[in-house]
């Protein structure tokens, strides 16, 4: 836990907000977050079958994300393949509470066809979803684009969505999605804490972003040369 808050209290200030992974804390104590930091905070409980370290009880683990909602959580992150029962638990909790609920689906191995991927959506938005994240691996630059053209269609739904995708290929996509509609990206607090194939250093990330806002006007200059 301590490591934990010194490192979201190192980054805060860099990020808009910050994902407490409490499948990857021993023994979470959700309050001293509050306590410790001031930017808005999303709650995640990732279970072993969809990519993260709990191997415990669903109960308990839903357990966890209520009591983060209860406490002033900005997100909650629940895995669209979650039982019934702790969508509805989860919701319950949220109701009457500033909490917003994203729904979420991770493919590690591969990015599925299109209908697959519009199947997804459709499943997060009958569901109750404030916002959808879908994330798959990239293998090329097929997969990629595929991810990131579900934008246009979530746009024309009024729905939220977060969406890119993890592995080499997809590195670009991390970077795109937030210009393309994307509701948010993730990046890891450092180089060595990254949470999935592909993260870049927050750091890293905003330099990247300057660099960029910058690159016009020196195409411009360029070219009165």
């Amino acid at each position: 836990m301590a490591e934990a808050v010194r490192t979201a209290r190192r980054v805060s200030a860099l990020a808009d907000v910050i994902e407490i992974r409490l499948d990857c804390i021993a023994e979470p104590a959700i309050p001293d977050f509050f306590s410790s930091l001031r930017c808005p905070l999303l709650f995640t409980n990732r279970p072993t079958w969809e990519g993260g370290r709990f191997s415990g009880q669903e109960g308990a683990r839903v357990d966890c994300l209520m009591e983060a909602v209860s406490a002033g959580a900005a997100y909650v992150d629940l895995e669209l393949q979650a039982p019934a029962s702790s969508l509805m638990r989860l919701r319950e909790a949220m109701a009457g509470q500033a909490a917003r609920l994203i729904l979420s689906r991770h493919d590690f191995a591969g990015t599925p066809p299109t209908r697959e991927l519009f199947d997804w959506i459709h499943r997060m938005r009958e569901c109750g979803a404030d916002i959808g994240k879908i994330v798959t691996t990239a293998h090329d630059y097929h997969d990629v684009l595929r991810v990131l053209n579900l934008q246009e269609d979530c746009s024309a739904l009024d729905f939220p969505l977060i969406a890119f995708c993890m592995g080499r290929a997809g590195l670009i996509s991390r970077l795109a999605t937030i210009e393309l509609g994307g509701y948010m990206t993730y990046c890891a607090a450092d180089g060595s804490e990254a949470t999935a194939p592909g993260q870049i250093a927050v750091a890293e990330f905003r330099q990247i972003c300057g660099l960029l806002q910058l690159q016009p006007e020196a195409c411009q200059a360029d070219s009165d040369e």
